[in-house]
This record gives C-alpha cells, structure tokens and sequence, in this order.
C-alpha cells in the first residue's frame, strides 16, 4: 500500500481537484513507480513532475493536454476507456460546466507542487501549441491562412496514414459500423454530388477542397467541370497531382485562393464540406452572401459543418483544440445555421443530422494512426502525432455523448428551375 508520502498519492488528490471530483476516476503511476488510484481503473502514466507544474499553471485539459503532448503524462491503457473515465464527470466534462478551481484549491495545488519538488515558473508550451497574435485579426486573410497552414499543412504523408487513401479530412456516412472508413468515405463523397445534383458539364465550387476527393469524384463519376478552392498549399499540389494522374486535369481545377477571392460565377451546385467551422460567426453573413451570389438561380448549396450542441459555439479560450487543433474555429448551432442560410436568401431544402457517423470516422482514423504510429511520428514527430491522437479520440466521444453534432443543410438560390418534389431519393 502506498504511504502519505508516495507521489501518486499526493497526485491523486491535485487530479482530484483539478477534475472537481471526490473520487478519482483513473489509476496513477507517479514518476517514482508509485501508484495510486482505484484497482482496475484506466492508468495514467505521469513521467516527469514538469506535468504537475502544468497543472499548477493550468489547472484543467489545456495543461493536461500539454503535458500529453510533451510526453510528460502517457496513457497506456485503452485510449478512449481513459479519457471516457477522465471526463465523464467534472470540469473536463463539457455537460457539467464546472467553474475553475478556486483560491483555495489553487493554493492546494502550489503546496503540493512545492512538496513534490515541481514548483517552478511556467513551463514552456509544446511547439505544437500555435500563438495567434503575431498573424494579425481574427478571421481577416492573412490570418486565415496562417491558421489552416498551421492544421493542414502537417504534411501529405501524415494525413494519407490517418485518412487512408480516400484523403477525406470530414465526417464519413456509414451503412453500418462494419462498413470499413474508405466505402463510407465514398458513400458520403457520393451523397454530397447527389445531393447538388450535379451531372454532366454541371459547374460545381468545392470551397475547402482539401486534398481533392471530392472534386474528383463530381468529376469521374458525375461528370462535373469542378473548381476547388483551399488555402493550404500542400493540399493544392497533392490534390492536381490526384486530377493529373486520374485525367481530370482538364475537369478539375485546383486553386489556392480564398473563397471570398472567388469571382467567376455562376455555379451550379457549391459544396462546403468542414469549411464553415473555420469562418466564424461574424462572418457567417459574408460567407452566405458570397456564396449566394456565386449560385446560379436555382443551385444547390450544401453546407456541411460541426454544431455546438451543449451550450457554447466555439472553441474558444484555453481550451486544448483552440490552443493545438483549430485556431479561430467557431461553431454555430444547427438554428444559427439554418437561420444564417436563410437570412442569406438561401432556401432550405433538407437537412440531415450525422453525429453518431463522426463517432465511427474519428475511432477509425484513431485506428489508423496508432496502427500506423511509427510511420506517423518520422512524419510529423511525436508531439504533432500526440496532438491529433487526442484531439480525435476526444471529438469521438464528445460526438457520441451528443455535446457535439454535425449537419449536412441543403439549400438553394430561389429561381431557376424547381428541385423534385421529393429530394430523399437524391436523382
């Protein structure tokens, strides 16, 4: 049994605090070979007091997940039993809206800090956590850019180990979970194009085209004229290396450009697939102006985005994603959405809830990585690796708890010719 004066067990109880729970929900191994915790319960590996000091600095998931990422705390039992464990209850679950440690349990934490010998200044962040200042205000060009660099730019060969060979960064459609992540993939490139209705010669803007699949999929099997616009530049060379090698180089073109810098309408059909989170809401009434007006009377828009379903719309603050993830990303709730899309001119044809769906592509791209994890840390190294190895197996249960959701909203530019009288059969 471990003695009062074990570093697991003065761990155990600044988890405790730090969580605001009175019992602790994993197991504890302290750098001193230590442990504490309940039998049987996940274990969390904390390797080097700096972690503590983390804690101290950040009392909740940004300084967890820093010291994750600098390697300082491991968690070497089933990922997603663990982080289940670590936010079912508590300040780290987004459902309980537990206020910040207080006064008291801050001085608690220094105390504690101070007897294991990890009282210190404030730990360097990880290089992987992205500092927005210095790139300029929120959502202008310039720092736009900056940001999606910052997510996508990783490296091609990185994201083909998570993603597989569809190279789809968004939220697959699946017949059932045995259905595999590359043919649920291609159901949902599938759906969107039928969706839009896009045929042969139809002219469609794939704004955020990522690596391409998309566009070349409207192209091949729809036989679409595609425009696909990105502000990452890696993406943009591997997606015309994809239309190049698939002979589509004439059917698809690829832009680095931003969609408000779009200025050759009209379009038949627009797809906006994980775009949207990254606009912002102030912006969200240019965004739908710019692309209301980039659509042929009577087009299809189809705007698939993440929603904010337990209360707040964005990312914001101290959070783990703001700070390593997705800086600047904002999400609106599925009203916000639709209500924007209206006010826009917009009309709604049909919308579509797949939140249980993200569930099973995040645990499959989770999958993947750690089955590709040697391969993905001489890519990207370790602590970018960590970074997306937490953030996706956090998302999934965040999607199948329901704190978050995403939505595929169709609508279309008034005019033109009238859709079918029913849509769910998407001719």
């Amino acid at each position: 049994m471990a003695s009062e004066q074990d570093a697991a067990t003065r761990l155990a109880a600044v988890v405790r605090q730090v969580l605001g729970v009175d019992e602790l929900p994993v197991r504890l191994r302290a750098w001193d070979g230590s442990v504490a915790g309940p039998p049987g319960a996940p274990l969390v590996a904390v390797r080097d007091r700096r972690a503590l000091r983390r804690l101290v600095w950040a009392p909740g998931e940004l300084g967890f997940g820093r010291a994750y990422v600098a390697g300082e705390v491991d968690l070497e039992d089933d990922l997603f039993a663990t982080l289940a464990a670590l936010t079912s209850t508590g300040r780290l679950s987004a459902a309980d809206g537990a206020p910040a440690p207080g006064l008291r349990e801050r001085a608690g934490l220094v105390a504690t800090a101070a007897r294991l010998g990890a009282l210190g200044p404030e730990p360097a962040p990880p290089p992987e956590e992205v500092r927005l200042r210095r790139f300029g205000r929120r959502h202008s060009r310039v720092r736009d850019a900056a940001v999606v660099a910052h997510h996508y730019d990783v490296g091609n060969d990185f994201y083909r180990l998570v993603l597989g060979p569809s190279l789809v960064y968004s939220c697959a459609v699946w017949e059932s979970p045995a259905t595999g992540l590359d043919a649920a993939q291609e159901a949902k490139l599938d759906l969107v194009c039928r969706k839009l209705g896009v045929g042969p010669g139809a002219r469609l803007l794939d704004v955020g085209c990522g690596w391409g699949s998309l566009a070349l999929h409207a192209a091949q099997r729809y036989g679409a004229d595609v425009v696909g616009v990105t502000l990452s530049r890696a993406q943009a060379d591997l997606a015309r290396e994809r239309a190049a090698d698939a002979g589509l180089a004439g059917r698809v073109e690829i832009r680095v450009q931003d969609y408000r810098d779009v200025a050759d309408g009209p379009f038949d059909a627009i797809a906006s697939v994980g775009m949207a989170e990254h606009v912002g809401a102030r912006r969200m009434p240019g965004y739908v102006r710019a692309l209301h007006d980039l659509l042929r009377p009577g087009g299809r828009l189809l705007n698939h985005a993440i929603a904010w379903n337990a209360g707040p719309t964005g990312w914001d603050g101290d959070t783990f994603i703001a700070r390593f993830v997705f800086p600047d990303g904002e999400l609106l709730s599925l009203a916000d959405t639709v209500a924007a899309l209206e006010d826009g001119g917009l009309e709604a044809l049909d919308v579509e809830a797949l939140r249980r769906h993200y569930g099973l592509t995040l645990r499959a791209w989770v999958e993947r990585l750690e089955k590709h994890w040697d391969a993905a840390v001489a890519v990207a190294g370790a602590g970018r690796a960590r970074v997306w190895r937490l953030y996706m197996a956090a998302s999934a249960l965040a999607f199948e708890r329901g704190v978050m959701g995403v939505n595929q909203v169709l609508v279309r530019r008034p005019g033109g010719e009238e859709p079918p009288l029913r849509l769910r059969s998407w001719p």
